[in-house]
């Protein structure tokens, strides 16, 4: 990364407020194009607010954020999509009756704009470009054994691929993952994050992950930001990040005082 080169998100000053409850404060993040960016920290301690406020769920009280130059604070989450933002949620948000086939296909007709369902109903999705991305984006995930299998029948590893590799469907610049190995067992949690990641990396996809498990964050991420009573205690690389005592303290519990905060 050139160091004259803009950042694709520049986070200033962020703050979020709930009445007197401060859920996010005094956030000042910049991200470079194509980076990895791990994001941890104790439930309560600011990483989902921070990703909402990005992606447009939430409103910021105070505070700005560029997405490539463009000031896009407190636009609604359609148009930030738009723009070239998207996300991946903690549980997938698929279509359960659908095929893996036909799930693709609408996230590629959603793409193009046909993002209403009186939209979609009048929309044939079998085009030619939409069966090229929607095959593409199955072979990238490296699921398209399962192209005609219902979704609600998917392992779970499959499902989560599938979310986000719809996530992708559109193109974004940046892609803000939740907790994209929840839910899936230890031994499939590594080769998940592989696929994920590779297939990413050949999109030249931007990437902020909210993550609780800190071996995942130590092998993916280029760098990680450590949450702590809404706002950022620590962002280095993942090894400074994890060798920080606050954060062995307060996050991962590999300190004895804070074994009881060994989930973000």
């Amino acid at each position: 990364m050139n160091a004259n080169t803009s950042p694709i998100l520049a986070v200033r000053d962020l703050e979020k407020t709930f009445g007197s409850v401060v859920a996010a404060r005094d956030i000042s993040v910049s991200v470079p194009a194509q980076q990895t960016v791990g994001i941890i920290g104790a439930n309560g301690a600011g990483k989902t607010t921070f990703v909402n406020m990005i992606t447009g769920h939430l409103a910021p009280s105070k505070g700005s954020i560029l997405f490539e130059g463009r000031d896009i604070t407190g636009l609604p989450s359609r148009a930030i999509t738009r723009l070239g933002i998207s996300r991946s949620f903690q549980v997938a948000q698929v279509f359960p009756t659908m095929t893996v086939i036909e799930n693709m296909r609408i996230a590629s007709a959603i793409a193009r704009g046909r993002d209403s369902m009186l939209g979609l109903m009048s929309t044939p999705l079998d085009t030619p470009e939409t069966a090229r991305e929607a095959d593409a984006a199955l072979e990238l995930f490296q699921i398209a054994r399962y192209r005609d299998a219902r979704a609600a029948t998917l392992p779970q590893g499959v499902r989560k691929l599938l979310d986000i590799a719809m996530a992708v469907a559109g193109a974004p610049r940046l892609l803000l993952l939740d907790e994209p190995t929840s839910g899936i067992s230890i031994e499939e949690k590594f080769g998940l994050m592989e696929v994920v990641m590779s297939a990413l990396k050949t999109r030249r996809i931007t990437v902020l992950f909210v993550e609780h498990d800190m071996d995942i964050v130590g092998r993916f991420a280029d760098r990680v930001l450590a949450f702590y009573d809404g706002t950022v205690i620590a962002d280095e690389t993942p090894e400074a990040v994890l060798a920080n005592p606050q954060v062995q303290t307060l996050i991962s519990g590999t300190r004895a005082h804070g074994a009881g905060a060994a989930h973000a």
